[in-house]
């Protein structure tokens, strides 16, 4: 993630990362029950794509820091509400543990690179 060499939102590490992610979850969710479309599979997919809508808009926030923390701050609340959505589809037995252990975890991941983002604000942020 280093800043010479990030010219968009998407030549960010964590935004592949989150897109990566999010794209893995609309995969698995494709299994759940029908029972689920517009609750958990729905919020799950809404929640994980946030976090790379968040991240772009925050990048074209980079001229007022607060704007961007506070867009970084709204990607890492979707990132925690889809580690919660990926806990229930366990406890529910929609997911397999370990496929739910490894999406989550790329959301702490994720979550830690966002957290360094918004610690190094200013070396981002355009004024």
């Amino acid at each position: 993630m280093a800043r010479g060499l990030v010219r968009t939102y998407r030549d960010l590490e964590v935004y592949r990362t989150a897109f990566a992610a999010a794209m893995e979850i609309f995969e698995v969710t494709k299994q759940f029950p029908i029972e689920e479309r517009y609750s958990l599979t729905n919020q799950m997919r809404r929640s994980s794509r946030s976090v790379c809508v968040n991240l772009g808009e925050a990048w074209r926030k980079r001229r007022y820091q607060a704007a961007f923390i506070a867009k970084l701050s709204d990607c890492q609340a979707e990132a925690t509400e889809t580690q919660v959505w990926l806990e229930f589809s366990v406890k529910c037995s929609y997911l397999d543990t370990n496929t739910g252990r490894k999406l989550y975890k790329t959301y702490d991941q994720i979550l830690g690179q966002l957290t360094t983002m918004i610690k190094t604000a200013p070396t981002w942020t355009t004024q």
